[in-house]
């Protein structure tokens, strides 16, 4: 018995053995295959970079010859050019840069050569008032720009003895309004620093040459696109080559309709070699011949941790778009609705010319400091009847007289979209009959305007937009007839405010208690 005991034991101890053995060479086994795993030739460090040297040099030269060949003919380039001053020549590239932001190159042209015809240095922008940047400002949008561009020459002048920042850092820190992209800009086409530049054209370029189809607005992106433009940024020509990727973005790598057959850089495109291979591999498959036939471009790469890699796409690829399946953007943010009661208040001027009154908007907040018919925000949507007497309280706050709503006349409705505001302004005129009323009523913030000088004073694209469908209802008889809320009602012609020249103060508060006589018919409903 003690024998078999004593070989039971022992069988016992060598199967423990065992165990503890092959558990302890799984765990050296997997360690090593963990050690030994190497690097994945196609991870993102590589697919979506240019980590070639020899291609960095390629993208560099063959951009250049493109550009210099095709590029456009723009005064603001010329300055870059051929002005020897490098504070005019620094000056004149940060204009450009912030008239450009959001608005397309022909329309920045016209508004430039005027700016500089009236500015053409940074002291001569510092002496200007804000009233006369706004007014040269007027049609051009996004009004905040104009207003940082006097700040910040005034800023130069006053903190900076004259002198332009003369580095892309401190381009950055010393102007108001300039972030790293105008920074980027002026420091290499002003200043000749190499640093690259990522604006929406560069985006474009730059997602579709290395396959970045995660959303280009996350934070991922949008430095893994600043490392790529500063990595292929031309040390010889910064300025041109960030102008130059600039100009292929806007002139072949568009947006809806690009035109890979012109690019110069296509032979370097991810997108693009993605779109030729899967159209061949269609056509053979159509053909039947799927793995009879080898590919004339090759095997196309992609990043091989897509799951995890904060570049590639979450959106599967989709054929029909082609390379316009990069960039992805989220979707765009709904704009805010608003509805704005505006009235268009007009008296006899002098010299027997109608004057429009004109109300100046706050100096901070959307539109800021510029000139607006007299207007009021709807907060909640009203009765007509309650629209018309809270748009009667403001004009008659303006106007320091008590208005009836009887003397407002149904103009229409003029619908402008800015970037995150859809507004809609109901127009209502009003006629004020009266040769003193002008005197009474200026102001700091209140004028009266003749057209053609309302036409010339800081006023939006929004209140033009009034101002011509009150002129075009302004010429049709009374007795046509608009539509509004389903009701027909006349159009009354030449409504007027009559202000009897008899004005009495108030004791309690010195407002004028004006009498008012209307001679127009009421708005008559048929």
């Amino acid at each position: 018995m003690s024998k078999l005991r004593s070989a039971m034991q022992k069988g016992k101890r060598s199967t423990l053995t065992m165990t503890e053995t092959t558990k302890a060479l799984r765990k050296r086994t997997k360690e090593a295959v963990k050690k030994e795993e190497p690097t994945n030739p196609c991870s993102r460090a590589t697919y979506h970079t240019f980590h070639e040297p020899a291609a960095v040099l390629q993208i560099q030269s063959q951009l250049l010859s493109w550009y210099d060949k095709e590029k456009r003919e723009l005064p603001w380039r010329t300055v870059a050019l051929k002005e020897p001053d490098i504070n005019i020549r620094t000056y004149a590239v940060w204009v450009s840069e912030i008239m450009l932001q959001q608005t397309q190159v022909a329309t920045v042209i016209d508004y430039y050569n005027r700016w500089m015809k009236r500015w053409p240095t940074v002291q001569d922008l510092a002496a200007a008032s804000l009233e006369e940047v706004n007014k040269m400002w007027a049609g051009l949008g996004y009004y905040s720009r104009g207003r940082r561009l006097h700040e910040g020459a005034q800023k130069v002048v006053t903190e900076m003895k004259g002198q332009m920042p003369t580095t892309v850092e401190s381009l950055l820190k010393q102007l108001p309004g300039v972030g790293r992209y105008t920074a980027g800009a002026i420091g290499s086409i002003a200043l000749g620093e190499v640093s690259g530049v990522v604006d929406g054209n560069v985006i474009r370029v730059l997602c579709r040459l290395r396959a970045i189809g995660a959303d280009s607005t996350s934070s991922a992106v949008t430095e893994a696109l600043w490392s790529l433009a500063n990595t292929v940024v031309d040390p010889e020509r910064p300025g041109d080559f960030n102008q130059a990727m600039m100009e292929l973005g806007a002139r072949v790598c568009t947006p809806k309709a690009a035109l890979c057959g012109q690019c110069p850089l296509k032979t370097h495109c991810h997108s693009y070699h993605k779109v030729h291979v899967k159209q061949e591999a269609n056509s053979q498959k159509l053909l039947g011949k799927v793995g009879k036939t080898p590919s004339t471009l090759g095997d196309i790469e992609d990043c091989t941790t897509p799951a995890s890699c904060t570049l590639c796409p979450v959106e599967p690829w989709l054929d029909d778009l082609g390379v316009h399946n990069f960039p992805r953007k989220p979707a765009k943010k709904v704009p805010r609705v608003e509805r704005t009661l505006t009235c268009v208040a007009l008296r006899p001027g002098e010299g027997g010319e109608d004057e429009y009154l004109l109300t100046q908007r706050p100096n901070k907040g959307l539109l800021a400091g510029m000139w607006e018919f007299p207007s009021l925000l709807l907060e909640e949507e009203n009765s007509e009847v309650k629209q018309q007497g809270a748009l009667c309280a403001e004009v008659g706050r303006i106007l320091g007289v008590k208005v009836n709503r009887d003397l407002l006349s149904y103009v229409g409705e003029v619908v402008h979209i800015f970037s995150h505001i859809h507004q809609t302004y109901i127009v209502y005129s009003v006629c004020v009959k009266d040769e003193h009323a002008t005197e009474e009523t200026q102001s700091e913030n209140l004028q009266w305007l003749t057209r053609p000088a309302l036409l010339e004073a800081a006023v939006s694209t929004g209140m033009k937009k009034i101002l011509k469908l009150y002129e075009t209802m302004g010429q049709l008889s009374h007795e046509v007839l608009t539509l509004k809320d389903g009701k027909r009602k006349k159009v009354v012609k030449n409504s007027k405010l009559s202000i009897s020249k008899k004005t009495k103060l108030n004791p309690a508060n010195g407002t004028r208690q004006l009498s008012l006589n209307s001679f127009l018919k009421t708005t008559e409903e048929t």
